[in-house]
């Protein structure tokens, strides 16, 4: 689903940013008027003493850094307000993780959340605050275009600030091994993919690891062949419970997984390890790619910082009814909890989040920010991957941020019946029909 220095000029602008959110309205809920302050010594709101939870999943160290200087810059400018992080699992966040927290004693004020179903579930059942007008703030106005808020905005009110536009799968490999082994270009087309599987394995390495055991991760890859193979349309209306999966053209979709798990191309731990430990076996160069998002390039600075790597595309499939130069991603961003007794508060605290040098920090550690940053970002890696997201034509949403959980959970098992060998393509996709029928009626 992650060490930065800053220099005192940084560090001076973004206490200046911070005591720049306050407003007598903080703890009161009123997105009335633009919010200013005068000093670093103004409180949010009155006197009152209270805590503004942010709840997430766990980030890497280098992005839980900059986000510890930003708190800390916050409190600074806002002694009566203390701002505690709730930080799960990613895994467990995006399942039970978050569900649990909104329905607990101490739910959080502001959390992450991906756009589309997962927030239109949050608002549905009263966990999202209207921030429409909270927009309109300084600090907030103009920063973000209406392209943003796709999958944030029903019913003509907008429920998140956008932080990011991520792509959830690309494939990572070690440039070393690849010339080691021979391999002097990434492959464009599948047929040239299993042949540089198989000159992996001939030399000894796992072609791909992936630890699929909390099932998202290979289920987002294959989400992704999928829609290549059947075409975007037909991946959503299945996803959507309006078509059935269980077609010939499905099936052939699913048989690319199939014959990775038959070719011995992939981990055979693939199904009992998590995505953690399945990118330790890439960290450690025992596997030569790695089928991953964007998030990654955090991952390798903490774990690998001297690895070579760079990453390609899904390979085009020939025949395939889908664009075959579609990219897999999400946008994502922040919910202020409509329950919050310090709406406003939140909203200042994700204002200073959204600043142009907060976003330049988040960004040097490889967050993919949608705000601007104070300047510009470096990473050719990251700017890569930026540019294949933002000049996508088709952008295909992952089982689980985009669509209902349970036929995600049902597609996602299924992909791993047939890329642990338990299953045919035909007899998963069976037992996927049957499993979402009940949520048909």
């Amino acid at each position: 689903m992650k060490k930065a220095i800053i220099g005192l000029t940084l560090l001076t602008s973004v206490a200046a940013l911070a005591a720049g959110c306050g407003n007598g309205n903080s703890d009161e809920n009123s997105a009335s008027g633009n919010t200013t302050s005068t000093n670093a010594g103004t409180q949010s709101g009155s006197d009152e003493k209270f805590t503004i939870r942010l709840a997430d999943g766990s980030p890497g160290d280098e992005v839980l850094s900059v986000w510890n200087k930003v708190k800390d810059m916050y409190q600074k400018a806002h002694p009566n307000v203390t701002v505690e992080f709730v930080l799960q699992d990613p895994q467990l966040y995006q399942t039970m993780g978050l569900p649990s927290l909104l329905n607990g004693e101490n739910a959080p004020d502001i959390y992450f959340e991906w756009a589309g179903d997962r927030l239109k579930t949050r608002v549905n059942d009263g966990f999202a605050a209207d921030l429409t007008s909270y927009l309109e703030q300084d600090g907030l106005k103009g920063k973000f275009s209406e392209g943003n808020f796709v999958g944030m905005a029903y019913d003509n009110k907008k429920y998140m600030i956008p932080t990011g536009a991520q792509v959830t799968n690309v494939i990572w490999y070690n440039k070393k091994i690849f010339s080691e082994v021979g391999i002097t270009q990434p492959p464009t087309t599948w047929e040239e993919f299993m042949a540089d599987c198989a000159k992996l394995k001939a030399a000894n390495y796992v072609p791909i690891t992936t630890g699929n055991k909390d099932l998202w991760t290979a289920g987002n890859w294959n989400a992704h062949l999928i829609s290549r193979v059947v075409g975007e349309q037909a991946y959503a209306d299945a996803m959507k419970m309006n078509a059935p999966f269980n077609t010939p053209e499905f099936a052939k979709a699913m048989s690319y997984m199939k014959q990775i798990w038959d070719s011995k191309y992939i981990n055979d731990s693939v199904n009992g390890i998590n995505d953690d430990e399945g990118a330790a076996l890439f960290f450690n160069e025992r596997a030569a790619m790695y089928p991953s998002g964007g998030w990654f390039v955090s991952g390798a600075k903490d774990h690998a910082p001297d690895m070579e790597y760079d990453y390609f595309n899904l390979p085009t499939i020939d025949g395939g009814k889908g664009d075959q130069e579609s990219v897999i991603g999400v946008l994502e961003g922040y919910v202020v909890n409509k329950n919050s007794k310090h709406i406003q508060a939140a909203v200042d605290y994700l204002k200073l989040l959204e600043s142009p040098e907060v976003v330049t920090m988040l960004s040097k550690v490889g967050s993919s920010m949608i705000a601007p940053a104070s300047e510009p970002e470096t990473d050719p890696i990251i700017l890569k991957l930026n540019d294949m997201m933002n000049n996508a034509k088709s952008v295909v949403s992952p089982p689980d941020t985009g669509y209902n959980l349970e036929v995600a959970d049902a597609l996602n098992s299924a992909t791993a019946e047939v890329l642990g060998g338990v299953s045919t393509p035909e007899e998963a996709l069976a037992k996927l029909d049957a499993k979402i029928a009940p949520l048909k009626k």
